[in-house]
């Protein structure tokens, strides 16, 4: 993993296909989070807005952090605490750091309502598919706030929990700016 830009937050990047599961939902392989946590620090309370089969979610249980596991379908997880659309549903102040795969289509606006979401200080965690650098949109409407911490990039894909798909994964932190 390399560190390609610094500012204040961050992204993950991935490949494509056209037989795209329904409700865009592809797990991401637990150990995602150990190479993320290799890289920065978490708050010890993480919301996963999007958290599936709970694939991350369990990992960051078992290395100790306190998770809430939301998502708009419940797909069974033992650990889910709400069904929730995290970008529709009445907003949330979390205080902790946010880390989730989002639906690549809602990549943009999982950001930035993670953004409003957590508080002062805390972070915003994505992983998404190395595309997502691209765009004068996404320039437009994320990279010009100048949010972006960190972007780690996979010198080797990391396939999907279901194998539909290969994921050429990039980590992409995002910390919420401070004001004084």
């Amino acid at each position: 993993m390399k560190v390609i830009a610094s500012s204040n937050y961050a992204l993950i990047v991935g490949g494509n296909s056209s037989n795209r599961e329904k409700n865009d939902y592809y797990a991401t392989p637990p150990r995602a989070i150990d190479d993320l946590l290799s890289k920065t620090e978490l708050d010890e309370n993480i919301w996963e807005p999007a958290c599936g089969g709970g694939h991350l979610s369990s990992r960051l249980k078992e290395r100790g952090y306190t998770v809430y596991s939301s998502d708009l379908i419940d797909r069974g997880y033992e650990d889910f605490n709400e069904q929730y659309d995290f970008l529709n549903g009445k907003q949330k102040t979390f205080k902790g750091d946010i880390v989730t795969n989002p639906p690549f289509k809602y990549a943009s606006e999982f950001i930035i309502r993670g953004l409003e979401s957590i508080k002062k200080g805390h972070k915003v965690c994505m992983f998404l598919k190395v595309q997502f650098l691209e765009g004068q949109a996404r320039k437009k409407e994320l990279f010009s706030r100048k949010e972006l911490k960190h972007v780690f990039v996979y010198s080797k894909r990391i396939t999907t929990v279901d194998y539909r798909m290969k994921l050429a994964t990039q980590l992409v932190v995002n910390k919420k700016r401070h004001s004084a």
